[in-house]
């Protein structure tokens, strides 16, 4: 009898057993190869009873243990057609620990070991340890043949064609479709300098499975690392190989192994090649080592396959990795086995160091369409089945995108093999259309009888989650219970394999089927299982990055979890798991909820590239629109993507998140491998308005891709596909494709080594693209002549206005036809005048030829081609071998090529014969503005001016003033020729022929010369002296750096006697700075050029010609006496007036003398300055005495012992002298001695003789009357208290004192007020020192309590630190008795009741009381209850303030008792302070009774409900009441009715302030009907409130009857026309100010406002900032004579209104300010401006920030501040001006602000 059947006991039960197999053998099959991988199904037992061989297996799974046999028992319950009382049995027999005897284990493990390792043949000792044999070479070979015949056995057995499980497709585990493989680059040998022959595959071209292994060429690399993300089937090709190996298709091999890192991490200890082959894969029968000797011996067809080398990087345990690492690492550097082929896969991330340079990468990019279709054909064998899987397929995009992951693509078959039969068409694929959903139907697939028990499902998935959190992929029968196992093997959920870890040590391991399948599970434990809260759930929903950090290893095991978290998040998977959760559903939408939190909280961060993909997966599994719509609208505008490997699933995925944004996109893919495929799935993307991509993996097949999705989408702008291996086939479909994508604005093809044909291709396109700005090709190789012919191509092109070539470098820049873009942005009834269309077609061309080797015959080709093109806008040639002749022709070409700015012949190797040919080629053109030749820095550059004949129109004229303005010079106008020949070796025998050549340029007029840098010497000063009258009038003459000697450089100032063109002479002789410049300055910019002088031009900007005085101005010069005296000499023939400005190191006493006396034989002497130029201490009383010699000197300016000025005075001008010697330490005996001799000038005016202690006297009237004293930083001592005092009881007409900084302490002030004292009359005292914030207020009224006099007034700001006390004398004492009664009355201490009283004393006539930033809370309210007794004792009271302050709620009763006794209270300020809601009740009950209250302020005041109805109830009573401001009080609509009503009895209102008190049209209607009553109403405030325009016509209709009103403020009101023209019906006619910013105002309210107020003559501000004025700007007829201030700060006023608007600022002559910042206005409006500034003699400050004004308009504002104007300062921040270029004007002008913030400078002295 069997053993087993002794030891059961049951024999019927076990033969029922074996009858059940022996029915269905396959499935038998099935489980042995399932829970022993590694068995070998020998084909000697097919001749076998089926009995027979049913007990031998049986007997197999039987002695595998307990575990093992319980799991198969599970199996047969469950999958097969067992019987009740068959399966009761069984399981309660086997399926226990109980049934499983220890005996049958003990007689299971004695059998001997071939049963128990069949595939093995026979046992072995370890490898290592075998002993060395002798055998023949014949015996060798032969065992190897045997051992290499028994390795393909073993192969074909463990990945030959797979039997499917029970109900499941027999496709499913035989399709196999191969993936796109796509090698990286030619991998290089580094030391044999080969490159791998067959290997060297385009990229574009998929690489098949057998060119993987190339043997052909043996100085290929032989290791091979393929690298593919999860899902792509790497282990699948892994697989693959080996059944090809195994059936003798890769014949180039004789052994093949392969090892998964899986499970080769469970090796720990150390191990041998020859071990690792035998001992952990396949052992030979015998004589290992001879079988190892064969393999080494040939070893170049040896494969060695390494899986999973990501996971091999993982820590191997406490000790590091192990040792298997670095056989793999020796293996592939040869040191093992060298010659061997080594492949290894690996998911994309860091890869180890082991891996040799020149490895060749392969990448697996998934499928694509047809490979889809091909694995779909295969997978269903039936056709209908065929047909509906790839209708459903063509029908859902998203699903096809997930069917580019393989893995993916297998599931979605199993899916649609299990629902197709029971759905509709188009139903079937509704179930799938998430990832999650996916593996949840796949699931429900896979169970045979299509229940799924719940709680296995649970279970199985907890195992999965210890998995992923432990990082555990491979589990043993000890790790999941054997229902599990058997629930997993029965659902294909789980698979086997046997695991060695060393001779005779196996155990079968358990894995899921894939690692995504074990995060599904997980998945769905966190989501179903009570076990896990909603806590533990949201930990694991993250964004994992693809950027693999250095720090860290791999990808982690849970890259899908997250993702499978949020598809199940999904209400579509609610019913699947709340029947998981046993019904729970209200647990499940708890974690789905708190799932789509944290992915929402992610959605608004600002994430990488990588987190935003993760982010877009999860987003689109939880299939919430509203989450999908959160993420797409917090993307950033610029989304890059940089250096991350992303799959056609992640475009797809976030094309859909797209989809659900408004705004455009711009998507950066920069260094990210991307599939061929991938633009595919960008079709129809809308979204997208910049794409670009650069990768060297992109190719043709790329190229084809993007080329089927840029039609699709219509917001695409800018395409980049740059750094590409694109041949000319790819360029092909994408020029196809370009002219279907109209709305293209750029595109760029850099750095993609394309050939001369295919740019000549793609520049064909261009024509077809009608809005293309630029068109990139940058980085091609392109031949001169190719060059040439791109040329013509932007000749030829009418869209084409710039072509730039260096080196490298190639770009189109184009300009869009007028009327294509007028079509797509003007609105329908807006048409275009006959002039605007024909300034539309006119087009100028740029073009930039640098560097590209073009010699003299291209530049006649050149010249011929251009003078058939358009006018040319810039031509540059530089650095190019045109050389003389080139040169040459290019200039004479010059007149004739129609340049408009610039044309540059730099760097072309012209030499000095050849600038005299470059001179007398361009005499004779009329439009050449500059030309500067260097030599020496190969400099060869024109530059034009317009044509007259050209300029025409508005556009014309300002692109003309844009060319000139990019060549402005620093100091020199821009309007005339100008010749620069600097450091060209020019000597003084060249200067006749120079002049010659020169000749034909005089005839223009303002000609300016530049010689500097040149070798002229004196005798070439001397020369060019004497030639320079022949060269008519210059306007500038640059003889710098020329080594000219002092006695030439003096002797040039006698050009101002012979040349009538020269206004000013500048010389630095040490730095041989020499500039000779005429008076023309650029305002001629404007001319027309039909005359010399331009008249138009000047009549144009109206500038008035000045008396302008000539200047020499001579430093870094040795100023001896007999210097000076030729120089005065010299001087003498020079026309008036002249100021003369000297410079040196130091001036002697006798060279100042020489000067000085040379000073009466100067009459047209205007002004003598001395700057930076040491004298002597002598040197102030030289200059005093200069006032008696010579009586024209009006004055002397001595700031310091280094800059002196001495003022001349005309005939005309009134006498008066002004003195000033500062900064020269004058000591007593020098002021004395310089008073004598100031005492000899009658005219004398004004003395300054301050120093560092300022001390100035102003001479003035005797019956002007009060003084004013101010003292700064005087450090006082305490013997000068007294001393001060003396002088200033005596001092009657000093009125008042300012003592600022002074070092006075509280002690010294309280002496001072003690001392002073005056017969009668008010004296004021201002104090400001540090202590004054940081003082209390008890000791500041202790100070003041000291005052001789009566204190009328008292005013403490703690901010300004400042104290001020006003007294009156003499002082009037008040009877002892009434101080006393009302010091009963005070509770407070004795030293406080002391300090009272003697308050109540100095204070009895006080009248005014002001307290700003003050604390009254820091010494527990003793403060507030002294100014409570105070208050109360003061009589006379009329203003209190108290604002900006801290009070306690104590404070402020007590402060509101006080205020309740002062009857007499005129004014009342508690502004700005925050009060709480007790204390602000407190001071309001105050309030009542105050009926002699005139002014009132309680802004910022917080008014609740109780507040308001107390202020209403006192101002009931306020008859006499002026002004009302509240401020910021929250008052609203019912507060503003309440208001309306107690304010009817305020008849003497004139000033009220209701601004951000939130009220609308209910509460305006209440306040409308109320202000017809108050007459005397003057000022009334309600900006920022919630007016509309029905509540702003009311206001308007009302305000009409306030006859006396001056000031309204109604602005950030939404008012609109209506109210505007409401209020332009009758405007008061006293309106001094106008305020209605951001008002909603349109051109026609503007317009009804500007004739309401046209000739107001009390108009003083108006502003109407931030409403929309284009058309519509202010435009007055009549003279507003007394407007200072006119704000029109963002009203989109442009260039075509200004004109108006300015012709209105001259009918304005009391103007000071004008804002324009923020419009759109233009160099044309700066001349405008510029042109009236000069009329405008009030006007202080202008601001035009943040405009479109260039360095030009800016140039011209600086003119017209030139002509005379009293502007203090013009804005100019944030205009199109370069940095630099503001920096000049600056200089030149300092009136010009370029600055953020605002830098007005403060007011000269005597201003």
């Amino acid at each position: 009898m069997d053993p087993i059947d002794l030891q059961l006991g049951n024999k019927n039960l076990w033969s029922c057993l074996v009858r059940l197999l022996s029915k269905d053998p396959e499935w038998l099959n099935a489980k042995m190869k399932f829970f022993l991988p590694n068995t070998d199904l020998d084909s000697r037992n097919e001749t076998l009873d089926p009995e027979q061989r049913v007990i031998l297996q049986l007997n197999k799974l039987h002695v595998q243990g307990s575990a093992t046999w319980q799991s198969f028992i599970h199996c047969v319950c469950m999958q097969l057609e067992v019987p009740l009382e068959l399966e009761v049995l069984l399981l309660s027999t086997f399926g226990c620990d109980d049934g499983f005897t220890s005996q049958l284990g003990a007689e299971g493990k004695s059998l001997p070991e071939s049963r128990l390792h069949q595939g093995l043949k026979r046992p072995h000792q370890s490898c290592g340890s075998s002993p060395r044999r002798k055998q023949c070479r014949k015996q060798q070979l032969e065992l190897a043949k045997k051992y290499l015949q028994l390795l393909r056995t073993s192969a074909q057995q463990r990945y030959g064609s797979r039997i499917p499980g029970s109900g499941q497709p027999h496709a499913l585990h035989q399709v196999y479709v191969p993936p796109i493989l796509r090698r990286a680059t030619a991998s290089l040998d580094t030391q044999e300098g080969a490159i791998m022959g067959d290997l060297k595959v385009e990229d574009g071209t998929d690489v098949s499975i057998s060119d993987l292994f190339n043997t052909r060429v043996n100085k290929g690399p032989r290791v091979t690392v393929l690298l593919g993300k999860a899902g792509m089937g790497k282990t699948t090709l892994a697989h693959r190989l080996c059944q090809k190996w195994a059936e003798g298709h890769l014949d180039c091999f004789q052994a093949l192994f392969l090892f998964e890192f899986r499970q080769l991490n469970l090796i720990t200890r150390f191990l041998t090649l020859s071990q690792l082959l035998f001992d952990l894969y396949l052992s030979p029968e015998s004589d290992p080592d001879a079988v190892f000797q064969y393999l080494e011996k040939n070893a170049d067809q040896v494969l060695l396959i390494f899986d999973g080398l990501d996971e091999a990087l993982q820590p191997m345990g406490p000790d590091g990795p192990g040792s298997v690492l670095t056989l793999f690492s020796r293996l592939c550097r040869g040191t093992l086995l060298p010659g061997c082929r080594v492949m290894a896969t690996s998911r994309p991330g860091k890869l180890p160091a082991c891996l040799p340079a020149e490895a060749a990468t392969v990448y697996m990019l998934g499928f694509d369409g047809p490979r889809v279709e091909e694995y779909v054909n295969h997978f269903f064998s039936a056709q209908p089945l065929q047909e509906g899987a790839l209708a459903e397929l063509q029908t859902n995009g998203r699903l096809r995108s997930l069917c580019a992951v393989p893995a993916l693509c297998q599931v979605a078959c199993l899916c649609l093999h299990h629902l197709l039969p029971d759905h509709a068409p188009g139903q079937s694929v509704a179930l799938l259309p998430t990832m999650t959903q996916l593996y949840m139907q796949m699931v429900l697939a896979l169970s045979p009888r299509g229940h799924l028990p719940t709680t296995s499902l649970l279970d199985l998935g907890e195992v999965a989650l210890r998995g992923l959190e432990t990082g555990k992929v491979i589990f043993y029968a000890k790790d999941i219970a054997p229902p599990l196992i058997a629930f997993g093997a029965t659902h294909s959920l789980l698979t086997s394999f046997c695991v060695r870890t060393g001779p005779g040590h196996q155990q079968t391991g358990y894995a899921f089927t894939h690692v995504s399948l074990q995060e599904f599970l997980a998945a769905l434990h966190l989501m179903a299982s009570p076990k896990v809260d909603k806590d533990t759930l949201t930990q694991h929903v993250t964004l994992h990055s693809r950027w693999v950090q250095r720090t860290k290893a791999r990808l982690d095991l849970s890259d899908h979890l997250p993702t499978f978290l949020a598809g199940l998040a999904s209400c579509t998977c609610r019913p699947f798991l709340s029947h998981l959760a046993q019904g729970n559903e209200d647990c499940v939408g708890t974690k789905q909820a708190a799932v789509v939190q944290v992915l929402k909280k992610l959605a608004t961060r600002k994430l990488t590239g990588p987190k935003v993909v993760e982010l877009c997966h999860c987003v689109n599994e939880t299939q919430e629109p509203e989450l999908a719509s959160l993420t797409a609208q917090s993307l950033p505008y610029q989304l890059p993507f940089h250096n991350f490997p992303l799959t056609c699933m992640d475009l797809a995925t976030l094309t859909n998140i797209l989809e659900h944004r408004e705004a455009p996109i711009h998507l950066d893919f920069d260094g990210c491998p991307l599939e061929p495929h991938c633009p595919e799935a960008l079709v129809g993307c809308g979204q997208i308005e910049n794409l670009s991509f650069k990768s060297r993996k992109c190719g043709d097949a790329f190229a084809e891709a993007l080329s089927r999705s840029l039609p699709t989408m219509g917001r695409l702008q800018m395409l980049g596909l740059a750094g590409s291996k694109i041949t000319a086939r790819g360029i092909s479909h994408l020029v196809k494709a370009l002219p279907l994508c109209p709305q293209l604005e750029e595109v760029s093809f850099r750095d993609n080594q394309l050939s001369d044909q295919v740019v000549l291709n793609i520049v064909e396109v261009l024509p077809h693209l009608p809005r293309l700005r630029k068109l990139d090709l940058s980085g091609n190789s392109v031949c001169v002549s190719t060059l040439l012919c791109l040329a013509r191509v932007a000749v030829t092109c009418p869209t084409i206005r710039t072509l730039q070539a260096r080196k490298a470098d190639l770009i189109f820049l184009l300009s869009p036809p007028t009327e294509t873009t007028a079509e797509l942005q003007r609105a329908p009834d807006l048409q275009e005048s006959d002039g605007q269309r024909k300034g539309a077609q006119s087009r100028s061309l740029t073009l930039r030829l640098q560097k590209c080797q073009l010699q003299v015959h291209d530049a006649e080709t050149l010249i011929a081609l251009l003078q058939e093109g358009p006018h040319l806008e810039e031509v540059d040639l530089s650095g190019n071998q045109l050389e003389d002749e080139g040169c040459r022709l290019m200039a004479e070409a010059a007149s004739q090529l129609h340049i408009a700015r610039k044309l540059d012949l730099s760097d072309n190797g012209l030499s000095l014969a050849g600038v005299h040919c470059v001179l007398r080629a361009v005499s004779a053109c009329w439009t050449l503005a500059e030309l500067h030749i260097s030599l020496r820095h190969k400099t060869v550059v024109f530059m034009f001016a317009q044509e007259p004949e050209e300029q025409e129109g508005p556009q014309e004229r300002a692109a003309f003033l844009d060319s000139l303005m990019l060549q402005m010079p620093s100091e020199l106008p821009l309007s005339s020729r100008r010749m620069r020949l600097t450091h060209c070796g020019l000597q003084a025998k060249h200067l006749e022929q120079l002049c010659k050549a020169l000749g034909g340029s005089c005839h223009f007029g303002h000609l300016h010369l530049d010689f500097s840098g040149n070798a002229l010497g004196d005798e070439g000063a001397t020369r060019l002296a004497q030639l320079l009258p022949g060269l008519g009038a210059l306007q500038s003459l640059n003889l710098s750096e020329n080594g000219l000697s002092l006695d030439a450089v003096l002797g040039l100032a006698r050009c101002f006697s012979t040349l009538q063109w020269l206004f000013h002479l500048d010389i630095s002789f040490e730095s041989q700075h020499i500039l000779l410049r005429g008076d023309k300055t650029g305002r001629d910019i404007w001319a027309t050029g039909s005359s010399p002088d331009f008249p138009a031009g000047a009549e144009f900007l109206g500038f008035r010609r000045r008396c302008i005085p000539r200047s020499l101005r001579l430093s870094e010069c040795p100023l001896e006496p007999p210097s000076l005296t030729h120089l005065c000499a010299t001087l003498k023939e020079c026309p008036g007036p002249l100021e003369l400005q000297l410079s040196c190191e130091f001036l002697s006493d006798q060279s100042l003398e020489t000067l000085l006396d040379c000073l009466p034989r100067l009459p047209q002497l205007s002004l003598l300055q001395l700057n930076q130029t040491g004298l002597s201490p002598k040197s102030p009383f030289l200059l005093a005495n200069t006032l008696s010699l010579c009586p024209r000197v009006k004055k002397v300016d001595l700031r310091s012992l280094h800059h002196a000025t001495l003022h001349f005075r005309s005939n005309e001008e009134q006498e008066g002298v002004c003195c000033g010697f500062t900064g020269c330490s004058l000591s007593q005996e020098h002021v004395e001695s310089l008073c004598r001799l100031l005492s000899k000038c009658k005219d004398l005016s004004q003395v300054d003789l301050g120093s560092e202690q300022s001390f100035r006297i102003h001479f003035s009237k005797e019956d002007q009357a009060g003084k004013t004293l101010r003292l700064s930083e005087c450090s006082f001592r305490p013997e000068h208290v007294s001393r001060l005092a003396t002088g200033l009881s005596q001092s009657l007409q000093l009125t008042e004192l300012t003592l600022t900084q002074c070092c006075l302490d509280q002690e010294q002030l309280a002496i001072l007020l003690s001392l002073v004292g005056r017969p009668a009359g008010l004296f004021s005292l201002r104090v400001q020192e540090p202590w004054a914030d940081r003082a209390g207020i008890l000791s500041l009224l202790e100070v003041c309590a000291q005052a001789s006099g009566s204190v009328t007034e008292i005013s403490i700001s703690k901010t300004q630190q400042q104290l001020c006390v006003q007294l009156e004398f003499p002082r009037q004492e008040e009877n002892p008795e009434a101080v006393a009664l009302r010091l009963a009355h005070c509770d407070l201490g004795t030293h406080h009741s002391l300090l009272v009283g003697q308050l109540m004393e100095t204070c009895a006539r006080l009248q005014q009381l002001s307290l700003s930033q003050v604390n009254l809370c820091e010494d527990n309210d003793d403060s507030s209850l002294l100014l409570q007794n105070l208050l109360l004792s003061l009589s006379e009271l009329k203003t209190f303030r108290l604002t900006s302050s801290c009070v306690s709620t104590e404070g402020l009763a007590h402060l509101a008792s006080g205020l309740g006794h002062c009857h007499h209270l005129e004014e009342l300020d508690l502004s700005n302070n925050q009060f709480d809601e007790e204390g602000t009740k407190a001071l309001m009950r105050a309030l009542e009774g105050k009926w002699m209250l005139k002014r009132l302020d309680l802004g910022h005041l917080l008014l609740n409900s109780s507040a308001l109805t107390l202020l209403t109830h006192g101002l009931s009573h306020m008859t006499r009441l002026q002004s009302l401001r509240l401020k910021r009080n929250s008052i609203g609509d019912v507060g503003c009715c309440h208001l309306s009503e107690a304010l009817r009895a305020a008849t003497s209102l004139e000033e009220l302030d209701l601004s951000h008190n939130q009220i609308g049209d209910a509460g305006v209607q209440h306040l409308a009907t109320i202000l017809p009553g108050l007459p005397e109403l003057r000022k009334i405030d309600l900006s920022v409130n919630s007016i509309s325009p029905a509540g702003g016509m009311q206001l308007a209709e009302s305000l009409i009857l306030c006859r006396h009103l001056e000031e309204l403020m109604l602005g950030c009101n939404a008012l609109g026309d209506p109210t505007a023209l409401g209020l332009a019906r009758e405007l008061p006619q006293h309106l001094r100010v106008l305020h209605l910013p951001f008002s909603h105002l349109g051109p026609g309210g503007a317009l009804s406002l500007t004739q309401a107020l046209d000739g107001s003559p009390h108009l003083e501000e108006i502003s109407l900032a931030e409403n929309n004025l284009a058309g519509g700007v202010l435009h007055f007829c009549k003279e507003l004579p007394l407007l200072r201030q006119i704000d029109l700060v963002s009203c989109k006023i442009d260039n075509q209104t200004i004109k108006l608007l300015t012709s209105s600022f001259t009918r304005c002559p009391a103007l000071e300010v004008i804002l324009l910042s923020w419009n759109l206005l233009g160099d044309e409006a700066a001349a405008e401006l510029a042109q009236v500034l000069p009329q405008m003699g009030r006007l202080k400050r202008v601001d035009l920030e943040k405009n479109q004004i260039t360095a030009f308009g800016a140039w011209l504002l600086a003119e017209g501040l030139a002509q005379g104007s009293s502007i203090q300062v013009i804005r100019l921040w944030n205009n199109p001006i370069p940095c630099d270029m503001a920096q000049r004007l600056k200089s030149q002008e300092p009136r010009l602000d370029f600055a953020f913030f605002d830098n007005q400078s403060q007011a000269p002295w005597g201003t």
